[in-house]
């Protein structure tokens, strides 16, 4: 099984159990934004975390493999098409150069990780309309010297 099959079986068995992700998630013992992320194929679970989301949604060993086989993380390079996906591009866009910048003023030349890292999305009430709060929570990786 390659991972986009994993995937659409993923999400099928997720539609008819009624499951939520942050549900699925806890059911595992993980974060939402990270288990979602694996079931989109774009990370590797452990056996234990694999065969315990297989449990949670009734699937077979062919999803618990192809969880925890490595993905090749790749993406087109054209402009997401996706209205959602091309907000948080466009404000990658608008504001990466300007958080670039404040990273750099206050850690100095280098990245934030994405391997040691975490994400969190929360909901926000608010009358004006809810709020949409995502926290990105990376290592600093300062650019070695040689």
């Amino acid at each position: 099984m390659n991972h986009e099959m994993m995937t659409a079986t993923i999400l099928t068995a997720k539609n008819e159990s009624g499951l939520t992700w942050e549900q699925i998630a806890e059911a595992i013992g993980m974060s939402p934004v990270w288990t979602t992320s694996c079931c989109f194929g774009m990370n590797t679970m452990l056996e234990d975390q694999a065969k315990a989301l297989c449990k949670t949604l009734n699937l077979n060993t062919d999803v618990e493999d192809t969880l925890q086989s490595s993905p090749s993380k790749h993406w087109g390079d054209s402009v997401p098409q996706d209205p959602l996906i091309y907000r948080l591009y466009e404000a990658t866009m608008i504001y990466g150069p300007s958080v670039k910048a404040l990273i750099h003023e206050k850690f100095g030349d280098g990245i934030m990780s994405a391997i040691d890292y975490k994400m969190y999305v929360e909901k926000v009430e608010d009358p004006k309309g809810d709020r949409v709060v995502i926290t990105m929570d990376g290592k600093f990786l300062p650019y070695k010297r040689w």
